[in-house]
């Protein structure tokens, strides 16, 4: 191992180390991923809804997949789709490097090898960076939109809301076939625990105009 080493040119040598390294901060990104993942904690935004302890008894809890549409975190999805990351300067080491190594009998020439071998680096990032796409896509695929599917659904007064508008409470609604729970202001008087309520409109991506829907006695 320490003749081939030396044999190597000093450019060979500097090409090694940092092709080595860099697959080591692969590796090392990639195990601590796999270890997020099983912990729950990866994804970028995944978490239990469960509103009320209620929620737990009539297995009506809701698992969010990730931020609300319209929100910050989905204008803005993840590191992945930023070009200067660590993650892909990486990515592009491992494409260069691996390559030009692997090429450097069959294309003796430097300059074509080394052209290569950016295109290889090159295309690896940018393939990285659509996998994050996708999973993105994925995602938000499964994301309540509250905006387009709030309005018009029912449910029930969690914390007493204030009349005309002069506080917040908050409400749970079932929202295509999940239970969630929502800040929430009326127009009219002041909604007691435990009312039933109408969504009127959604006032931001947390926040909706209720009414309560008035009993008919026949």
């Amino acid at each position: 191992m320490i003749e081939w080493w030396n044999s190597l040119e000093p450019a060979m040598k500097v090409l090694w180390a940092v092709t080595l390294s860099a697959s080591l901060v692969f590796v090392i990104q990639s195990i601590m991923t796999y270890l997020g993942a099983a912990d729950g904690d990866f994804d970028i935004n995944s978490g239990v809804d469960a509103g009320a302890p209620g929620d737990l008894a009539d297995g009506s809890v809701d698992v969010g997949g990730g931020p609300d549409v319209g929100s910050s975190e989905a204008a803005h999805p993840g590191s992945g789709m930023n070009l200067l990351t660590f993650r892909n300067f990486i990515n592009f080491l491992i494409g260069f490097g691996w390559t030009a190594i692997l090429l450097k009998d069959s294309i003796p020439a430097t300059g074509p090898r080394m052209l290569i071998a950016i295109i290889v680096g090159v295309a690896l990032v940018a393939l990285v960076m659509l996998l994050f796409k996708w999973l993105t896509d994925m995602q938000q695929s499964g994301t309540i939109n509250v905006y387009k599917s709030a309005v018009g659904c029912e449910g029930t007064v969690y914390l007493t809301i204030p009349g005309e508008r002069s506080g917040e409470g908050k409400v749970q609604i079932t929202i295509n076939n999940a239970v969630r729970e929502y800040d929430a202001v009326t127009d009219g008087p002041t909604l007691k625990t435990g009312a039933r309520i109408r969504v009127v409109e959604v006032v931001s991506a947390n926040t909706l105009l209720v009414e309560e829907i008035n009993s008919v006695i026949i």
